[in-house]
């Protein structure tokens, strides 16, 4: 179907239906990737998971919000027609860009660990870790949810229109209804969360009368649309106190699988965070991405960094050799990664040194470019005695990529963990099993994990929402994408794409994936990569064909022309003026 909206600049291809993929752990579904067009404005653009969404985000720019303002609008009503990726009930990172002041700024929405959490929550009767599914379901799962918080904090200081403004297309939606879209329908119908089928309240919701959501059926959701308007008239602190923090509380204490211990005081002491973003050069270019407790930025930047010293502008997306050092180099910082990346605020992180020049030159020198290198080894730094992780994340997470009228920019990733989350649903919206991000062991061979549980902690994540600056401090790019671990290749994919293939944003999104965490060289199913499993089994690598499914949204800046680009994989869209 060919979507022409009258406030495009350009037309799209909606392929979503014929190129949906599954989620890690789902069934086989259709494979390939139907290219989308990419669309030009020259004011402002906006690219998110969802067109409701999309189009929330452009009304808001159409009448002279920011950016900020733009990614409020977007992500509460992704909450309502995507709560299968993210929501108020999650958490977030957010970049923001302030084109005047050439500054950028970067927000910490995660969610924490209650006060009441240990380090092994997660273990059985035994001291063995508890298998992971049956660690997801229910509310020892959730953690605090950050995203109203963090969202607040960045609207307070980037905001232009009123904060109750921005809640209006939500509340709209979810009072009148919204139209359900193949992909939260199909996910339904998969029962891939057990949550949905042994907790009441998310049982009604997503299987009316025991029958699951069918595409194209009008879905209402009033409960969620009281917590909204609380909100949107008194602020986070309706949220984080009174009914809304007490009946999250009561879901999560009272959850029929796997009760939970966060309280009405975990909720009313978080406080979202503002951090220093983090930034390596590239070839011409400056990456800047969010800080721990983040992973995915470190990574992107060590990948990149350690592939400075070959001439990727010499290969070419399907080629084997680059396809071969490309894996090599997610090897050697899929293995940092597992062993040192945490929350700074209870872990010694070594980012600087992981990200100096000196040591990214000496990480890139271990790639042998005939050869896979096998499982790589974490780099050592002074003083840090650290065992590896054995956090699994999945990649049930959402992502948006928004420029405004002046300029100035987000790129924000949210999440509620798996598909569904914890499958604990109150007033209509879900709770993240965030917690199982956490490191599941707190230690091995008596050496503790920097990413075990422990209280008051933000678990690591691998969200990378990107922001590239040219040499001169100007934007260049706004990317990012869901996917769990396999986040830190797809948007580290794209990157080399756009920065060293000259390919425009939405021709890198579209390009087949090929993902490699220190395991297994994963290649796209349905793609041409296929084709290239002979060759690089040749040079040692084990190879697995399989669905990807990134969910990449981005943004070129080209002076006053902007140009986006959403991934076929899903059902986003772009829209501009």
């Amino acid at each position: 179907m060919l979507v022409c909206l009258s406030v495009l600049s350009g037309c799209i291809h909606d392929t979503s239906m014929a190129t949906q993929k599954r989620e890690e752990g789902e069934p086989e579904a259709a494979t390939g990737v139907t290219e989308k067009q990419v669309v030009e404005s020259k004011s402002f653009m906006v690219t998110a998971a969802n067109p409701l969404a999309t189009q929330a985000g452009f009304n808001i720019l159409k009448n002279g919000g920011s950016a900020v303002d733009a990614a409020i609008a977007v992500q509460l009503v992704l909450s309502l027609v995507e709560p299968q990726s993210s929501g108020i009930g999650g958490g977030a990172f957010m970049l923001y860009f302030d084109k005047d002041k050439g500054e950028l700024r970067t927000y910490d929405g995660r969610e924490i660990a209650p006060a009441s959490a240990t380090e092994d929550m997660f273990l059985d009767k035994q001291g063995n870790a508890v298998p992971w599914i049956e660690a997801v379901v229910g509310g020892r799962s959730v953690g605090v949810p950050g995203l109203i918080k963090m969202m607040e904090m960045a609207h307070q200081q980037h905001g232009k229109l009123p904060w109750a403004t921005l809640f209006e297309q939500a509340i709209k939606l979810a009072e009148q209804g919204f139209i359900v879209s193949p992909r939260l329908a199909r996910l339904v119908q998969l029962e891939i969360n057990p949550g949905l089928t042994k907790l009441g309240a998310a049982n009604q919701y997503f299987f009316p009368n025991g029958k699951p959501l069918q595409a194209g059926m009008v879905l209402k959701n009033p409960e969620f649309a009281r917590v909204l308007r609380t909100v949107a008239e008194l602020g986070s602190d309706a949220f984080y106190h009174g009914w809304i923090a007490k009946d999250i509380a009561a879901a999560v204490q009272n959850s029929a699988v796997s009760p939970g211990g966060l309280s009405e005081q975990d909720m009313a002491n978080y406080q979202a965070k503002q951090r220093d973003p983090v930034c390596a050069p590239y070839r011409a270019y400056e990456l800047c991405s969010m800080a721990p407790p983040s992973s995915g930025g470190i990574a992107v930047m060590q990948i990149l960094g350690q592939l400075q010293q070959f001439d990727l502008s010499k290969l070419s997306a399907e080629d084997p050799q680059a396809i071969h050092l490309y894996t090599q180099s997610a090897r050697l910082a899929f293995a940092d990664r597992n062993r040192y990346l945490a929350d700074p605020d209870f872990a010694n992180v070594p980012t600087s040194q992981m990200l100096s020049a000196d040591y990214l030159n000496m990480r890139g020198a271990l790639i042998d470019s005939e050869k896979d290198m096998g499982k790589a080894s974490p780099g050592e730094f002074k003083n840090l005695t650290r065992a590896n992780d054995n956090a699994y994340e999945l990649p049930s997470t959402t992502h948006m990529s928004i420029v405004d009228k002046d300029g100035n920019a987000v790129s924000m990733t949210a999440t509620i963990e798996m598909a569904f989350g914890s499958g604990v649903m109150v007033n209509g919206f879900l709770l993240n099993n965030q917690l199982t991000d956490f490191s599941r062991t707190p230690e091995e061979n008596g050496v503790k994990i920097a990413n075990r549980v422990e209280p008051l902690k933000r678990p690591r994540s691998s969200m990378a929402p990107m922001m590239v600056f040219n040499g001169d401090g100007s934007l260049r790019l706004v990317v990012g994408s869901p996917g769990g671990s396999r986040i830190i290749n797809y948007v580290s994919q794209t990157l080399i794409g756009v920065l060293d293939w000259n390919m425009s944003i939405q021709e890198a999104i579209n390009m087949p994936r090929v993902t490699h965490r220190n395991d297994i060289t994963t290649l796209e199913k349905g793609t041409n990569l296929e084709m290239l499993k002979p060759a690089l089994e040749a040079m040692g690598h084990e190879v697995s064909i399989r669905d990807l499914n990134s969910g990449l949204h981005g943004i070129e800046v080209f002076g006053s022309k902007l140009v986006g680009g959403a991934d076929p994989r899903r059902e986003g869209i772009v829209l501009g003026e």
